[in-house]
């Protein structure tokens, strides 16, 4: 199969599982699909855990802050199973990870980092639109310090979906076009200025 016919059939598999991500909005079972969500895409799931959290902060914008919450928690829980993947079981997943949740060259790179500036790179990779499922993998791998990994994955994925949340009950209907055009930007740019303090500290 030529190459362009599998980036769509790729495209399209996505497109089914974020439709059906979002289907467990409009049932009553959306909270506990939201901390599985969250849990599965912390080591390997494709769709990220803001799709069904933004469709259930809209439907029922005062249990926003409810619905981060278990969403934070449901992420981090999935951090620390893809961190003891990464510690216990790589060599065996190794390369099924490859062919199908990341690169080969993603995972090195994160490697790189972690080794240049350590479990502080946690906390990017729980805020930022980076993939974290990679970061908790590769931690694992690293061995990080299993405390301090935990403590800047539950700090950065709480802060990125409490952002969320305040967004969707401050602003309602114009919420979502909001976290679309800009909040990929917000967090980068929150996540470099903390990255700068904490290497003037350093230097200080």
């Amino acid at each position: 199969m030529n190459e362009p016919a599998t980036t769509a059939i790729r495209r399209n598999f996505v497109r089914h599982l974020y439709d059906w991500v979002l289907g467990w909005a409009d049932t009553p079972y959306g909270v506990p699909a939201l901390v599985v969500l969250a849990f599965v895409e912390s080591s390997f799931f494709p769709i990220p855990p803001d799709v069904l959290l933004i469709a259930l902060a809209m439907s029922a914008p005062t249990r926003a802050f409810k619905f981060a919450g278990w969403c934070a928690l449901g992420s981090v829980l999935g951090g620390m199973a893809g961190y003891a993947i990464g510690y216990t079981a790589w060599v065996a997943v190794e390369p099924y990870a490859f062919g199908y949740v990341f690169s080969a060259e993603k995972f090195e790179k994160v490697m790189g980092w972690y080794r240049d500036y350590g479990e502080m790179i946690v906390f990017g990779a729980a805020f930022t639109p980076i993939p974290y499922k990679i970061f908790t993998i590769a931690a694992g791998v690293a061995k990080l310090n299993v405390p301090v990994f935990v403590v800047a994955s539950l700090v950065g994925r709480a802060a990125r979906f409490f952002l969320v949340a305040w967004i969707v009950r401050r602003y309602r209907e114009q919420a979502k076009a909001l976290i679309d055009r800009y909040f990929n930007l917000l967090t980068i740019a929150a996540t470099l200025l903390l990255v700068a303090g904490f290497l003037m500290l350093k230097v200080l």
